[in-house]
């Protein structure tokens, strides 16, 4: 079961990636293109979730799971909301900060040695594998759990944060915006939340949380954009 549903997870955010996609090359817009890259990359960790699930665990697996899934996503779709609420002179901003917190997130995560064992069945839980920080020729560096902490909670709140100012803009003028707003809040809860499952041993639910925040940003996306082909996601205000 688990398995299934992580497979339709990845499979949804790939067609709704591959929607936003077409949407921008139709016209080129800097938030279109950041949310397209962050839902690419949540069908990225859904996929190794599957990986994983379906076969045992191997080390590789879980780095690429615990990269796409904890680190890569969020920044991502927050960057593409900045670009929406704040113009693009503060998305570019804030979008290389973005990116060189995931590359330097992409480079710990692959080189940081693993506390434990990495176990062959269930769903690995980051906490037992990475410590806050690891030994580098010497030097003591952050370890991944440092980089997944700011990634996926500063640009959580970053989303939220925006989305929570649009719905209060739009919730009378405009009020499936401020739906849609709200269904994408939800859908960055969700995920977050199977992971804090996860972290307390209910690692069964993982899966169905991350199809559940595909289905409610693709929805929230829908709802806000009044079924065009016109992206407005994360704080979105249509028309902007």
């Amino acid at each position: 079961m688990d398995l299934a549903l992580a497979v339709t997870a990845a499979i949804v955010a790939m067609v709704f990636a591959s929607e936003l996609g077409g949407s921008h090359r139709e016209r080129p817009r800097d938030h279109a293109r950041m949310w397209r890259l962050g839902m690419a990359a949540y069908s990225a960790g859904s996929w190794a979730l599957a990986l994983g699930l379906a076969f045992e665990w191997q080390g590789p697996i879980f780095r690429f799971f615990y990269f796409f899934g904890a680190i890569a996503n969020i920044p991502l779709l927050a960057v593409g909301s900045v670009y929406l609420a704040g113009g693009t002179r503060w998305g570019r901003v804030v979008e290389r900060g973005a990116l060189a917190l995931i590359g330097v997130g992409l480079v710990v995560t692959m080189a940081a040695a693993f506390v434990g064992e990495v176990p062959p069945s269930g769903v690995p839980d980051g906490s037992e594998l990475f410590a806050w920080t690891f030994d580098f020729d010497g030097a003591t560096l952050p370890g991944p759990r440092v980089f997944a902490a700011v990634s996926g909670g500063v640009s959580s709140l970053v989303i939220i944060g925006l989305s929570l100012r649009s719905i209060a803009r739009t919730w009378r003028e405009r009020p499936h915006v401020a739906r849609g707003n709200g269904l994408i809040i939800a859908g960055i809860v969700a995920p977050a939340l199977g992971g804090t499952l996860t972290a307390l041993g209910e690692s069964t639910s993982l899966a169905l949380f991350l199809l559940l925040g595909a289905l409610l940003l693709w929805a929230g996306y829908r709802v806000s954009s009044t079924g065009a082909l016109r992206p407005a996601p994360a704080a979105a205000e249509s028309g902007r």
